[in-house]
């Protein structure tokens, strides 16, 4: 099973007041894994897979331990846990080498943005998708 790496810096903006990156930014690195994984990643140059939009019916977050900033990027780990006929669930951990700051997952429901109604997922996504397909580790 692959998982999908990307590289997240951090920006001075992303800190609160108590010194570490806010809550809700983490969501914001969530958003730009998962845009580079299911848009950068999709197969085929000329592949309708996952165009036409995404809609987010879920999010589940736990955040493990404060990130202060700093000049190196923190790595955003995805991998997919679920594969329904119409939605999938992205797993992250957004983590350095040897440290996790959080662990979340995402229901992602492919949408038909012309017909405004959620669609299936095609057969050609589900193989990529099934490229990146795992349970979600056990929490540490």
């Amino acid at each position: 099973m692959a998982r999908h790496l990307y590289s997240c810096p951090l920006r001075w903006s992303d800190m609160d007041a108590f010194g570490h990156v806010n809550n809700v930014v983490f969501l914001r690195y969530l958003e730009e894994a998962r845009i580079d994984f299911m848009f950068r990643l999709a197969p085929g140059d000329d592949s309708p897979s996952f165009s036409g939009g995404s809609v987010v019916a879920r999010h589940e977050i736990d955040y493990v331990r404060p990130l202060v900033h700093r000049h190196e990027p923190v790595t955003v780990e995805s991998w997919v846990t679920k594969i329904g006929a119409a939605s999938l669930t992205i797993a992250y951990e957004i983590k350095d080498p040897d440290q996790v700051y959080v662990r979340a997952s995402t229901v992602v429901v492919p949408y038909n943005l012309a017909e405004e109604r959620p669609r299936r997922i095609s057969a050609e996504e589900k193989l990529f998708l099934q490229k990146y397909l795992a349970e979600e580790p056990a929490a540490a």
